[in-house]
């Protein structure tokens, strides 16, 4: 059994949130750079330089690579043979939050009474966080900050069962265009396919996490991530819905096992400011 202090999760989660507000990761500052040299709008060439930009500024003057600093959700693998000691593993999440948001002069989202008063918390708590038990004793913790822009537009279809690959592209598609410009594009899709409501909506947000273009190992699923994402590219929506070929510069998706009467099937949008970091404790 090893230990592990709540403090030092706490600590790790601040740095995760300084980490992934200031620097665009290396997966996406390239995937941002190849689509530069493939975009055809001349407006959207424009937009993808500024981006990558905004991204270099963000990262040397130490400034927020947006202003909508998102909601700060969390992907926890906490091995089976980890003790938590001087505290327990969500407050220490949110405390780190607390902190992260609170040190770097973080823009805090969070709300109570979310349908009358609207109460800011003040300090982007509380964090969402979800919790697999695998085996071993280390945990990874993974971060991601989701806008309200993209978030918003995130859907659930619950499918009949014969409507295959055909019927998951429409879904994608309709989503992306009813979104246009609000969850600013360029996108990472993510796509959660089968299980139940709750769990393709959970696996959609994570496959948000893969390396941005990192195909899935299925075959199957890795052809249908192509081809959603050429689809959805021929909406001509474009950088920040202002027109190109640049819609989304990529899909992840995940099939799981699902009931035998039903289809479900979660996009979750990622914006071109696609902040995520992990680290292994």
């Amino acid at each position: 059994m090893r230990e592990i202090r709540a403090a030092e999760i706490s600590h790790a989660v601040t740095e995760l949130i300084r980490r992934a507000s200031f620097e665009l990761p290396p997966d996406m500052l390239v995937a941002l750079g190849a689509t530069l040299t493939r975009e055809h709008s001349p407006l959207g060439k424009s937009i993808l330089a500024n981006l990558l930009e905004n991204a270099r500024l963000a990262h040397t003057e130490h400034l927020p690579l947006c202003q909508d600093c998102g909601v700060a959700v969390f992907f926890l693998e906490l091995g089976q043979d980890v003790h938590i000691v001087d505290g327990n593993l969500s407050e220490a999440v949110a405390d780190g939050t607390r902190r992260g948001y609170g040190e770097h002069y973080l823009r805090a989202s969070m709300v109570t009474s979310p349908f009358t008063q609207r109460w800011n918390t003040g300090d982007n708590t509380p964090p969402v966080m979800h919790v697999n038990i695998v085996p071993g004793e280390a945990l990874k913790i993974r971060f991601v900050s989701k806008g309200g822009g993209a978030e918003n537009m995130s859907r659930l279809f619950m499918l009949q069962p014969g409507a295959g690959s055909t019927g998951i592209m429409e879904s994608v598609v309709v989503t992306v265009k009813e979104a246009g410009g609000k969850a600013c594009p360029p996108l990472i899709i993510g796509l959660g396919i089968g299980s139940t409501a709750e769990v393709a909506l959970t696996e959609a947000k994570r496959c948000l996490l893969r390396p941005v273009g990192r195909p899935a190992t299925d075959p199957e699923v890795a052809t249908l991530e192509q081809e959603v994402l050429s689809a959805v590219n021929q909406l001509g929506i474009g950088p920040l819905g202002l027109g190109g070929t640049t819609t989304a510069i990529a899909v992840h998706a995940i099939a799981l096992p699902c009931h035998l009467a039903s289809l479900p099937v979660a996009v979750s949008l990622q914006c071109h400011s696609a902040r995520h970091a992990e680290v292994i404790l």
